[in-house]
Protein backbone atom coordinates (compact mmCIF):
# COMPACT_ATOMS: atom_id res chain seq x y z
CA UNK A 1 0.00 0.00 0.00
CA UNK A 2 1.17 3.29 -0.82
CA UNK A 3 1.64 5.84 2.00
CA UNK A 4 1.35 9.64 1.32
CA UNK A 5 2.44 11.91 4.43
CA UNK A 6 1.00 15.27 3.94
CA UNK A 7 0.69 18.40 5.82
CA UNK A 8 1.43 21.76 4.61
CA UNK A 9 3.60 25.23 4.50
CA UNK A 10 4.98 27.54 6.65
CA UNK A 11 8.55 28.39 5.43
CA UNK A 12 10.71 31.00 7.03
CA UNK A 13 13.45 32.70 4.31
CA UNK A 14 15.96 35.18 3.65
CA UNK A 15 15.90 35.97 7.77
CA UNK A 16 19.78 36.67 8.10
CA UNK A 17 19.46 39.90 10.74
CA UNK A 18 16.29 39.90 13.35
CA UNK A 19 15.05 42.83 11.90
CA UNK A 20 14.22 41.14 8.07
CA UNK A 21 10.92 40.26 7.57
CA UNK A 22 9.29 36.93 7.45
CA UNK A 23 7.11 35.50 5.54
CA UNK A 24 4.55 32.39 6.08
CA UNK A 25 2.72 30.60 3.17
CA UNK A 26 -0.82 28.23 3.96
CA UNK A 27 -3.36 26.88 1.56
CA UNK A 28 -6.99 27.07 2.29
CA UNK A 29 -6.92 23.17 2.65
CA UNK A 30 -4.37 22.12 5.28
CA UNK A 31 -2.95 18.93 3.47
CA UNK A 32 -2.28 21.11 0.29
CA UNK A 33 -3.49 18.35 -1.87
CA UNK A 34 -6.32 19.57 -4.55
CA UNK A 35 -7.65 17.61 -7.39
CA UNK A 36 -6.81 19.34 -10.97
CA UNK A 37 -9.00 22.13 -11.78
CA UNK A 38 -9.74 23.16 -7.74
CA UNK A 39 -8.43 26.39 -6.76
CA UNK A 40 -5.85 27.23 -4.04
CA UNK A 41 -5.57 30.51 -1.76
CA UNK A 42 -2.62 30.96 -0.31
CA UNK A 43 -2.15 33.70 2.91
CA UNK A 44 0.48 34.90 3.15
CA UNK A 45 1.49 36.65 6.21
CA UNK A 46 4.93 38.86 6.10
CA UNK A 47 5.89 40.48 9.76
CA UNK A 48 8.76 42.48 10.19
CA UNK A 49 10.09 41.35 13.92
CA UNK A 50 6.69 41.49 15.53
CA UNK A 51 4.68 43.99 13.84
CA UNK A 52 2.30 43.59 10.47
CA UNK A 53 4.70 44.41 7.44
CA UNK A 54 3.19 47.30 5.41
CA UNK A 55 2.71 48.11 1.72
CA UNK A 56 2.69 45.32 -1.61
CA UNK A 57 4.39 41.95 -2.54
CA UNK A 58 4.82 40.56 -5.50
CA UNK A 59 4.27 36.95 -6.64
CA UNK A 60 4.30 34.08 -9.89
CA UNK A 61 2.84 31.28 -9.83
CA UNK A 62 5.81 28.73 -11.53
CA UNK A 63 3.81 25.30 -12.89
CA UNK A 64 6.00 22.74 -11.95
CA UNK A 65 8.66 24.76 -10.81
CA UNK A 66 9.23 26.59 -13.53
CA UNK A 67 7.42 29.16 -15.87
CA UNK A 68 4.73 31.35 -15.00
CA UNK A 69 1.10 30.78 -15.11
CA UNK A 70 0.40 33.68 -12.94
CA UNK A 71 1.75 36.62 -11.42
CA UNK A 72 0.78 40.19 -10.01
CA UNK A 73 0.99 42.50 -7.08
CA UNK A 74 -1.30 42.43 -3.36
CA UNK A 75 -1.37 45.28 -1.01
CA UNK A 76 -0.98 43.78 2.52
CA UNK A 77 -3.49 44.53 4.90
CA UNK A 78 -2.62 43.73 8.81
CA UNK A 79 0.22 42.09 6.82
CA UNK A 80 -1.36 39.47 5.04
CA UNK A 81 -2.55 38.93 1.47
CA UNK A 82 -4.13 36.41 -1.04
CA UNK A 83 -3.17 34.59 -4.13
CA UNK A 84 -5.58 32.09 -6.00
CA UNK A 85 -4.23 30.20 -8.83
CA UNK A 86 -5.23 26.34 -10.19
CA UNK A 87 -4.08 23.59 -12.38
CA UNK A 88 -6.12 21.15 -14.66
CA UNK A 89 -3.57 18.30 -14.81
CA UNK A 90 -1.79 16.45 -12.57
CA UNK A 91 1.34 17.91 -11.05
CA UNK A 92 2.58 21.05 -8.52
CA UNK A 93 2.12 24.88 -8.17
CA UNK A 94 5.49 27.01 -6.42
CA UNK A 95 4.27 29.91 -5.21
CA UNK A 96 6.95 32.92 -5.12
CA UNK A 97 6.54 35.97 -2.83
CA UNK A 98 8.80 38.58 -2.73
CA UNK A 99 8.85 41.91 -0.26
CA UNK A 100 10.58 44.46 0.11
CA UNK A 101 10.84 46.44 3.26
CA UNK A 102 10.73 50.30 2.82
CA UNK A 103 14.57 51.10 2.90
CA UNK A 104 15.62 47.60 2.74
CA UNK A 105 18.81 46.64 0.97
CA UNK A 106 17.63 43.18 -0.65
CA UNK A 107 14.36 41.64 -0.94
CA UNK A 108 12.66 38.65 1.16
CA UNK A 109 11.83 35.79 -0.71
CA UNK A 110 8.87 33.46 0.64
CA UNK A 111 7.79 29.92 -1.07
CA UNK A 112 4.63 28.33 -0.96
CA UNK A 113 2.79 24.66 -2.81
CA UNK A 114 0.08 22.92 -3.68
CA UNK A 115 0.03 19.29 -4.86
CA UNK A 116 -2.66 18.35 -7.47
CA UNK A 117 -3.29 14.69 -8.08
CA UNK A 118 0.87 14.01 -7.40
CA UNK A 119 0.42 10.30 -7.95
CA UNK A 120 -1.02 10.86 -11.42
CA UNK A 121 2.28 12.63 -12.51
CA UNK A 122 3.99 10.44 -14.82
CA UNK A 123 7.19 10.44 -16.70
CA UNK A 124 8.14 13.13 -19.01
CA UNK A 125 9.98 10.98 -21.56
CA UNK A 126 10.39 7.43 -21.83
CA UNK A 127 13.86 5.37 -21.27
CA UNK A 128 16.34 5.52 -24.37
CA UNK A 129 15.41 2.02 -26.62
CA UNK A 130 18.95 0.76 -25.70
CA UNK A 131 18.96 1.37 -21.74
CA UNK A 132 19.06 -1.51 -20.63
CA UNK A 133 21.31 -3.02 -23.37
CA UNK A 134 23.92 0.07 -22.35
CA UNK A 135 23.85 -0.63 -18.27
CA UNK A 136 24.69 -4.41 -19.35
CA UNK A 137 27.41 -3.31 -20.99
CA UNK A 138 28.49 -1.37 -18.22
CA UNK A 139 28.58 -3.95 -16.16
CA UNK A 140 30.18 -6.33 -17.87
CA UNK A 141 33.18 -4.00 -18.13
CA UNK A 142 32.71 -3.56 -14.82
CA UNK A 143 32.82 -7.13 -14.11
CA UNK A 144 36.02 -7.44 -16.13
CA UNK A 145 38.03 -5.73 -13.77
CA UNK A 146 38.98 -7.41 -10.89
CA UNK A 147 37.31 -6.01 -7.65
CA UNK A 148 40.90 -5.97 -5.80
CA UNK A 149 39.74 -5.38 -2.40
CA UNK A 150 41.93 -3.93 0.32
CA UNK A 151 41.16 -3.57 3.76
CA UNK A 152 42.83 -1.62 6.43
CA UNK A 153 41.77 -2.16 10.13
CA UNK A 154 41.37 0.74 12.28
CA UNK A 155 41.04 0.70 16.21
CA UNK A 156 37.70 2.99 16.77
CA UNK A 157 37.63 2.51 20.49
CA UNK A 158 35.03 0.14 20.80
CA UNK A 159 36.12 -3.77 21.52
CA UNK A 160 32.66 -4.67 20.02
CA UNK A 161 33.22 -3.03 16.77
CA UNK A 162 35.37 -4.07 13.74
CA UNK A 163 35.91 -1.01 11.49
CA UNK A 164 38.10 -0.97 8.13
CA UNK A 165 38.72 1.52 5.54
CA UNK A 166 38.01 -0.27 2.45
CA UNK A 167 39.36 0.03 -1.20
CA UNK A 168 37.97 -1.50 -4.54
CA UNK A 169 39.16 -1.43 -8.16
CA UNK A 170 36.79 0.70 -10.61
CA UNK A 171 36.78 0.71 -14.36
CA UNK A 172 39.19 2.86 -16.20
CA UNK A 173 41.91 2.70 -13.71
CA UNK A 174 39.57 4.32 -11.07
CA UNK A 175 38.96 3.11 -7.51
CA UNK A 176 36.24 2.74 -4.89
CA UNK A 177 37.30 4.24 -1.33
CA UNK A 178 35.09 4.09 1.46
CA UNK A 179 34.39 2.45 5.31
CA UNK A 180 32.85 -0.87 6.18
CA UNK A 181 31.99 -1.64 10.15
CA UNK A 182 30.30 -4.89 12.15
CA UNK A 183 29.81 -6.01 15.10
CA UNK A 184 32.62 -7.99 16.00
CA UNK A 185 32.55 -11.77 15.89
CA UNK A 186 28.97 -11.68 14.50
CA UNK A 187 27.45 -13.12 11.26
CA UNK A 188 24.16 -13.34 9.74
CA UNK A 189 23.96 -9.73 9.44
CA UNK A 190 21.94 -7.43 7.32
CA UNK A 191 23.71 -5.72 5.19
CA UNK A 192 23.47 -2.00 4.20
CA UNK A 193 25.05 0.78 1.77
CA UNK A 194 24.61 4.36 2.38
CA UNK A 195 25.67 6.69 -0.36
CA UNK A 196 26.51 10.22 -0.29
CA UNK A 197 25.12 13.61 -0.89
CA UNK A 198 26.53 16.05 -3.01
CA UNK A 199 29.72 17.54 -2.42
CA UNK A 200 33.22 17.23 -2.10
CA UNK A 201 34.27 15.90 2.15
CA UNK A 202 35.06 13.23 3.92
CA UNK A 203 33.57 10.46 5.54
CA UNK A 204 32.71 10.35 9.01
CA UNK A 205 33.22 7.11 11.09
CA UNK A 206 30.23 7.03 13.23
CA UNK A 207 28.32 6.62 9.92
CA UNK A 208 29.21 3.17 9.94
CA UNK A 209 29.49 3.00 13.86
CA UNK A 210 26.51 3.45 14.70
CA UNK A 211 24.85 0.98 12.10
CA UNK A 212 27.58 -1.50 13.10
CA UNK A 213 26.24 -1.21 16.74
CA UNK A 214 22.71 -1.61 15.63
CA UNK A 215 23.50 -4.48 13.94
CA UNK A 216 24.28 -3.93 10.79
CA UNK A 217 26.90 -4.99 8.18
CA UNK A 218 27.01 -1.10 7.22
CA UNK A 219 29.21 -0.04 4.04
CA UNK A 220 29.55 3.94 3.35
CA UNK A 221 31.05 4.90 -0.14
CA UNK A 222 32.64 8.34 -1.16
CA UNK A 223 31.18 9.62 -4.07
CA UNK A 224 34.74 10.16 -5.18
CA UNK A 225 37.60 8.88 -5.80
CA UNK A 226 39.23 10.15 -3.26
CA UNK A 227 41.13 9.21 0.36
CA UNK A 228 38.15 9.33 3.08
CA UNK A 229 39.85 11.13 5.84
CA UNK A 230 41.63 13.91 4.49
CA UNK A 231 42.31 17.12 6.34
CA UNK A 232 39.29 20.04 5.11
CA UNK A 233 41.65 22.02 2.84
CA UNK A 234 42.33 18.58 0.74
CA UNK A 235 38.77 18.67 -0.25
CA UNK A 236 38.33 22.42 -0.50
CA UNK A 237 41.77 22.31 -2.91
CA UNK A 238 39.54 19.21 -4.66
CA UNK A 239 36.65 20.87 -4.78
CA UNK A 240 38.23 24.53 -6.38
CA UNK A 241 40.30 22.24 -8.61
CA UNK A 242 39.88 19.02 -10.00
CA UNK A 243 36.30 18.50 -9.34
CA UNK A 244 35.00 21.99 -9.44
CA UNK A 245 31.24 21.65 -10.68
CA UNK A 246 32.20 17.89 -11.60
CA UNK A 247 27.84 16.84 -11.87
CA UNK A 248 28.99 18.52 -15.03
CA UNK A 249 31.55 16.40 -16.39
CA UNK A 250 31.40 14.94 -19.79
CA UNK A 251 27.62 15.38 -19.20
CA UNK A 252 27.71 15.57 -23.35
CA UNK A 253 28.43 12.12 -23.41
CA UNK A 254 27.23 8.96 -21.89
CA UNK A 255 30.68 6.85 -22.10
CA UNK A 256 32.41 10.24 -19.94
CA UNK A 257 29.30 11.35 -17.72
CA UNK A 258 30.99 11.37 -14.24
CA UNK A 259 28.03 9.47 -13.24
CA UNK A 260 29.22 6.58 -14.62
CA UNK A 261 31.93 5.86 -12.74
CA UNK A 262 29.91 6.72 -9.12
CA UNK A 263 26.92 4.57 -10.06
CA UNK A 264 29.23 1.31 -10.99
CA UNK A 265 31.12 2.18 -7.39
CA UNK A 266 27.20 1.58 -5.91
CA UNK A 267 27.08 -1.42 -7.88
CA UNK A 268 30.60 -2.92 -7.17
CA UNK A 269 29.54 -1.82 -3.09
CA UNK A 270 26.67 -3.79 -3.53
CA UNK A 271 28.42 -6.69 -5.01
CA UNK A 272 31.19 -6.53 -2.35
CA UNK A 273 28.64 -6.47 0.58
CA UNK A 274 26.93 -10.00 -1.14
CA UNK A 275 30.20 -11.59 -1.21
CA UNK A 276 31.31 -10.91 2.64
CA UNK A 277 30.59 -14.15 4.56
CA UNK A 278 28.88 -12.15 7.23
CA UNK A 279 26.08 -11.26 4.51
CA UNK A 280 22.96 -12.89 5.74
CA UNK A 281 21.66 -13.66 2.07
CA UNK A 282 18.68 -11.73 3.15
CA UNK A 283 18.87 -8.40 3.39
CA UNK A 284 20.36 -5.20 1.79
CA UNK A 285 19.43 -1.90 2.29
CA UNK A 286 20.88 1.23 0.09
CA UNK A 287 20.21 4.37 0.86
CA UNK A 288 21.02 8.67 1.05
CA UNK A 289 19.71 11.75 0.43
CA UNK A 290 20.16 13.89 -2.24
CA UNK A 291 22.84 12.80 -5.20
CA UNK A 292 23.01 9.99 -2.20
CA UNK A 293 18.83 9.34 -3.16
CA UNK A 294 19.54 9.84 -6.39
CA UNK A 295 22.39 6.46 -6.28
CA UNK A 296 20.24 5.28 -3.88
CA UNK A 297 17.32 4.68 -6.34
CA UNK A 298 19.72 4.12 -9.50
CA UNK A 299 21.35 1.34 -7.19
CA UNK A 300 17.95 -0.02 -5.95
CA UNK A 301 16.96 -0.45 -9.56
CA UNK A 302 20.32 -1.83 -11.01
CA UNK A 303 21.49 -4.32 -8.56
CA UNK A 304 19.19 -7.26 -7.98
CA UNK A 305 20.61 -8.04 -4.72
CA UNK A 306 18.75 -4.58 -3.29
CA UNK A 307 15.86 -5.10 -1.56
CA UNK A 308 15.19 -2.05 0.07
CA UNK A 309 15.87 1.81 -0.52
CA UNK A 310 15.22 4.71 1.32
CA UNK A 311 15.81 8.28 -0.50
CA UNK A 312 15.50 11.46 1.17
CA UNK A 313 14.84 14.64 -1.61
CA UNK A 314 16.54 12.13 -4.11
CA UNK A 315 18.61 14.65 -7.32
CA UNK A 316 18.73 13.01 -10.77
CA UNK A 317 14.97 12.75 -11.32
CA UNK A 318 13.18 13.75 -14.74
CA UNK A 319 16.08 15.05 -16.79
CA UNK A 320 13.68 15.49 -19.70
CA UNK A 321 11.37 17.41 -17.21
CA UNK A 322 11.52 20.49 -19.03
CA UNK A 323 9.86 18.74 -22.03
CA UNK A 324 6.94 18.03 -19.47
CA UNK A 325 7.02 22.04 -18.16
CA UNK A 326 8.54 21.22 -14.64
CA UNK A 327 11.76 21.94 -13.36
CA UNK A 328 14.07 18.92 -13.66
CA UNK A 329 16.06 18.15 -10.45
CA UNK A 330 19.96 18.03 -9.82
CA UNK A 331 21.99 18.40 -11.67
CA UNK A 332 20.09 19.61 -14.76
CA UNK A 333 21.72 18.77 -17.80
CA UNK A 334 19.87 20.12 -19.98
CA UNK A 335 19.74 23.60 -17.58
CA UNK A 336 22.83 25.56 -19.28
CA UNK A 337 20.99 26.51 -22.15
CA UNK A 338 23.77 29.01 -23.42
CA UNK A 339 26.26 26.09 -24.42
CA UNK A 340 25.50 24.60 -27.76
CA UNK A 341 25.46 21.19 -26.97
CA UNK A 342 22.53 21.45 -24.80
CA UNK A 343 20.04 18.85 -26.80
CA UNK A 344 23.53 16.60 -26.32
CA UNK A 345 23.42 17.14 -22.64
CA UNK A 346 19.52 16.36 -21.96
CA UNK A 347 19.79 13.17 -24.20
CA UNK A 348 22.82 11.83 -22.20
CA UNK A 349 20.89 12.60 -19.31
CA UNK A 350 18.36 10.00 -20.10
CA UNK A 351 20.86 7.29 -19.34
CA UNK A 352 21.43 8.39 -15.98
CA UNK A 353 18.20 9.70 -15.27
CA UNK A 354 16.54 8.14 -11.76
CA UNK A 355 13.21 7.99 -13.31
CA UNK A 356 14.25 5.22 -15.52
CA UNK A 357 15.71 3.01 -12.94
CA UNK A 358 12.84 3.17 -10.94
CA UNK A 359 10.30 0.58 -12.37
CA UNK A 360 12.88 -1.63 -12.20
CA UNK A 361 13.02 -2.20 -8.54
CA UNK A 362 10.09 -4.06 -6.62
CA UNK A 363 10.91 -4.16 -3.14
CA UNK A 364 10.03 -2.12 -0.21
CA UNK A 365 10.89 1.61 -0.49
CA UNK A 366 10.51 5.32 1.41
CA UNK A 367 11.00 8.22 -0.41
CA UNK A 368 11.04 11.91 1.15
CA UNK A 369 10.12 15.07 -0.59
CA UNK A 370 10.68 18.68 0.31
CA UNK A 371 6.95 20.56 -1.33
CA UNK A 372 9.06 23.59 -1.73
CA UNK A 373 12.59 22.15 -3.29
CA UNK A 374 14.16 24.32 -5.87
CA UNK A 375 16.86 22.23 -6.33
CA UNK A 376 15.21 18.71 -6.49
CA UNK A 377 11.43 19.67 -7.65
CA UNK A 378 8.77 17.71 -6.12
CA UNK A 379 6.84 17.13 -9.41
CA UNK A 380 10.03 15.68 -11.07
CA UNK A 381 10.66 13.28 -7.89
CA UNK A 382 6.99 12.17 -8.30
CA UNK A 383 7.74 11.51 -11.84
CA UNK A 384 10.49 9.31 -10.83
CA UNK A 385 9.00 7.01 -7.85
CA UNK A 386 5.58 6.74 -8.89
CA UNK A 387 7.44 4.02 -11.18
CA UNK A 388 8.81 2.04 -8.15
CA UNK A 389 7.11 -1.69 -8.39
CA UNK A 390 7.30 -2.24 -4.63
CA UNK A 391 5.34 -1.00 -1.77
CA UNK A 392 6.05 2.27 -1.08
CA UNK A 393 6.04 5.41 1.24
CA UNK A 394 6.31 8.83 0.03
CA UNK A 395 6.62 11.34 2.61
CA UNK A 396 6.42 14.95 1.95
CA UNK A 397 7.74 17.47 4.14
CA UNK A 398 5.37 20.71 4.05
CA UNK A 399 8.13 22.71 5.53
CA UNK A 400 11.38 22.02 3.59
CA UNK A 401 13.13 22.92 0.47
CA UNK A 402 16.28 20.90 -0.25
CA UNK A 403 17.90 21.66 2.96
CA UNK A 404 16.86 19.69 6.68
CA UNK A 405 15.23 19.10 8.61
CA UNK A 406 12.64 16.72 6.55
CA UNK A 407 10.65 15.72 9.80
CA UNK A 408 8.30 13.77 7.41
CA UNK A 409 10.88 11.77 6.40
CA UNK A 410 12.80 11.13 9.28
CA UNK A 411 10.20 9.88 11.23
CA UNK A 412 9.49 6.74 8.76
CA UNK A 413 13.26 6.73 8.19
CA UNK A 414 14.22 4.63 11.80
CA UNK A 415 11.03 2.36 11.41
CA UNK A 416 11.56 1.83 8.44
CA UNK A 417 15.23 0.31 8.84
CA UNK A 418 14.43 -1.30 11.85
CA UNK A 419 11.85 -3.13 10.09
CA UNK A 420 14.19 -4.42 6.77
CA UNK A 421 16.45 -5.88 10.15
CA UNK A 422 13.64 -7.93 10.97
CA UNK A 423 13.13 -9.84 8.20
Amino acid sequence: MVRIAWSFLLVFTTAIGAADPVVSVAPDVESGVYEPGREVTWTVQIKSGAEAATGKLSWVVRPGGTGESAKGEADLVDGKAKVTATRATPGMLLLEVKYKAAGAARETVGLGGAAFAPEKIVPSAPPPDDFDQFWKDKIAELAAVPMNVQLALVDVGDANIEYFKVTMDNIRGSKIQGQIAKPKGKSDLPGMLQVQWAGVYPLSRDWVVNQARNGWLSLNILAHDLPIDQSAEFYKQKAEKELADYPQMGSDDREKSYFLRMFLSCYRAVDYLTQRPEWNKKTLLVHGGSQGGYQAIVTAGMHPAVTAMAASVPAGCDHTGKKAGRAPGWPGFGNRTWVKDVDQRVETGRYFDAMNFAPRFKGPAIVGVGLIDTTCPPEGIYAAVNQLKGPKQIALDPQSGHGGPHKAYDAIFGPFVAEQKRK
